[in-house]
């Protein structure tokens, strides 16, 4: 029986990534015992204490086990930790040295969110592939620049270590997981009692654009706010640069540090955000759209959008169209 060590932090903690993990297993030990089978499963609350009261006052849970009483498990998860993480890790550090260990004794571990500021904490995550709330994307690039971060990926996997992207993106990583031990066919009855989208590998449809102005780069600042308001024209970087008096090299050096974009990747971005919410809206077209926010080739329209959102602007207006009431 695999032992599974559900986390139970201090501080601000994804309540439903912690209930829906041990509801989810849970279910897969009840289908396994009523076909005539072992449940798979040891499924455990693992605290600091015997009583961790949310940050919020609004609820207490009680673990099932201290850490210091796990002396070996075989999968660790990690759920979304709200507030600072630098404050997260102070309250939880005692966590760490135990992952570390666990994790070389042969065990594995799945961050879900923002639960991967704490897992990239232990040092675990260094150079290898992880994912995080796209929200907060820019924020973990900073903290952890030696981290591959794949902020569009619902899912990453890589040496035992697993990450999932934003919100409710954690039922994914289980599903994908559930396949891994107990096989597709209970994944896809776990999906469809539980009604999971068992084929999401995206998060790319979900992204809001909203640029990355938490830098202190002024000119870089200008650079953005000079693109979102002209994203219609054609911006050079040349241009950029003459505007704000310094050199291309210069701009594009410090844009690409503060932003984590290029300037052109910058430009493209604003330009389909744009175009993403004017596709929600039923009264204009695509071609509308197109030549609305600056793009007169249809086919470098549809790839640039496909790029960015993982959907072409089709299939993104069909899913996300807002209906007129009758």
């Amino acid at each position: 029986m695999k032992h599974v060590s559900i986390l139970i932090p201090r501080g601000h903690t994804s309540l439903v990534n912690i209930e829906g993990t041990h509801q989810i297993f849970s279910q897969v030990n009840s289908f396994l015992i009523d076909a005539g089978k072992d449940p798979l499963f040891n499924i455990q609350l693992v605290g600091l204490t015997k009583e961790t009261k949310q940050a919020t006052g609004l609820f207490t849970v009680n673990p099932d086990v201290l850490v210091r009483d796990v002396k070996k498990t075989d999968l660790i998860f990690i759920p979304a930790i709200h507030g600072n993480p630098n404050q997260n890790l102070e309250l939880n550090k005692e966590f760490i040295p135990w992952i570390i260990n666990q994790y070389k004794d042969g065990a594995e571990i799945a961050s879900f969110c923002i639960g991967s500021f704490f897992l990239a904490c232990t040092g675990l995550l260094k150079g290898k592939q992880c994912t995080t709330h796209w929200a907060s994307a820019n924020e973990f690039r900073n903290m952890f620049p030696d981290v591959n971060l794949l902020d569009d990926k619902i899912m990453t996997e890589q040496d035992g270590i697993y990450t999932s992207g934003g919100a409710y993106s954690y039922l994914n990583l289980l599903l994908y997981l559930i396949e891994k031990y107990a096989g597709r066919e209970m994944a896809v009855q776990i999906s469809k009692i539980f009604m999971i989208d068992i084929d999401r590998n995206s998060q790319s449809p979900f992204i809001m654009f909203k640029g990355q102005k938490g830098h202190d780069d002024e000119q870089v600042k200008k650079a953005q706010e000079y693109i979102e308001s002209n994203f219609k024209d054609k911006i050079t970087i040349e241009r950029l640069a003459a505007i704000l008096a310094v050199s291309r090299r210069s701009l594009e050096r410090r844009f690409k540090k503060a932003t984590c974009n290029t300037v052109t990747e910058y430009i493209q971005r604003v330009k389909i955000e744009v175009a993403k919410q004017n596709l929600e809206l039923p009264r204009e077209n695509v071609n509308e759209v197109m030549s609305k926010v600056g793009y007169t080739d249809p086919k470098a329209f549809r790839a640039a959008f496909k790029r960015i959102t993982g959907l072409s602007p089709i299939q993104y207006r069909n899913k996300y169209i807002r209906q007129v009431a009758a």
